[in-house]
């Protein structure tokens, strides 16, 4: 009886499985990079702030998701599965969530080798509905973030290398390059503070659902916009409870994971339990409208930005302050400036 609701849930799960699964559209996405920008200490490089780079951190906060108008499957697969985590088909598999890999390749083999020891959880996959060969993985949502990290360290580094070797262009490069990482991985940070995006309740409760909770498809795309227009929710009325970001906590873990991702991937478990009280709230009629029954959901949604915000905040105060100069940059730019002086008299 066991197996059988297994192999029942799990081929609810493939009917449920949307041909592209967004986190909050593009107005929820600015805000969350809005409010990581808010966010930032003063410590934080003061250019970020000039108008021309922070509205194009806000306008980045949707690129991953404009991507989507490709019509290459291969990248179509690449692409949408960094937007999601269903976290519940790790533990399916056999994976133990705290000590899960940082290496993206090691943790796809231990999932591939984990579908294969755990047949009942897993249904036969219809290639016509898997046009993107997406279906048999469960989102890689943590490697993404964990990094683009490492991509705006790096970029870091290299910045402040520039500025004390480098040209004004060189150095107006390098900053046009962390804009850039800052605002697309912030969408990233952003789908990592929907609920939906953390589990296999991504489109409507799935399987065994004795609460009664909402089962229709629709609720994915309402909570990631409908509800915030409908509600008014913006950027203004979420930046006063903005606090000033912490850098993360960088203590060597004991399996030497790094811990970057640990950080990254206690972040997504916390929004993982919110996804029942979502589910709850909804079942309430308390993410409807504007009107006073929803305020509670309008609260929630709200704390759900906010969270987005100051997590992508303290990923861009960690990787500044972490960012050492790049020394082997350092010593090409320090041979180029002896070159252009010429021999010594």
């Amino acid at each position: 009886m066991k197996t059988h609701l297994r192999l029942r849930f799990a081929c609810l799960l493939v009917l449920a499985a949307p041909a592209a699964a967004l986190a909050w559209d593009e107005a929820g996405h600015r805000m969350v990079n809005q409010l990581a920008l808010a966010s930032l200490p003063p410590d934080f490089p003061a250019w970020i702030h000039e108008p021309v780079n922070a509205d194009r951190v806000a306008f980045l906060a949707g690129e991953p998701d404009r991507w989507r108008n490709s019509r290459d499957e291969p990248f179509l697969g690449y692409n949408g599965m960094d937007h999601y985590i269903d976290m519940e088909l790790l533990t399916y598999a056999g994976i133990d969530l705290g000590t899960l890999t940082p290496f993206r390749y090691q943790f796809a083999a231990e999932f591939a080798a984990g579908r294969l020891a755990h047949p009942d959880q897993f249904p036969a996959i219809d290639p016509a509905k898997d046009r993107d060969h997406s279906h048999e993985w469960p989102g890689f949502l943590p490697w993404a973030i964990a990094e683009y990290y490492a991509k705006l360290q790096s970029e870091f580094s290299y910045l402040k290398t520039f500025e004390r070797y480098g040209t004004p262009e060189e150095v107006a490069e390098a900053k046009a390059n962390i804009v850039y990482v800052m605002g697309v991985m912030g969408h990233y940070v952003g789908d990592g503070s929907q609920p939906l995006h953390v589990t296999v309740h991504h489109h409507g409760w799935v399987g065994p659902n004795p609460n009664g909770y909402s089962t229709r498809s629709g609720i994915h795309a309402w909570i990631d916009g409908g509800f915030i227009a409908k509600a008014g929710i913006t950027e203004a009325e979420i930046a006063p409870t903005v606090v000033p970001a912490q850098p993360l906590d960088l203590t060597p873990q004991p399996d030497g994971r790094d811990p970057i991702f640990v950080d990254v991937f206690a972040y997504l478990r916390t929004t993982q339990t919110k996804t029942e009280p979502l589910y709850q709230l909804d079942k309430e009629h308390k993410l409807e409208d504007a009107g006073p029954g929803s305020r509670e959901g309008r609260e929630f949604i709200k704390a759900r930005l906010l969270a987005g915000g100051e997590m992508l905040g303290a990923i861009w105060l960690t990787a500044w302050r972490q960012a050492a100069p790049d020394t082997y940059l350092q010593s090409t730019l320090v041979k180029r400036a002896q070159a252009a002086a010429g021999p010594h008299p």
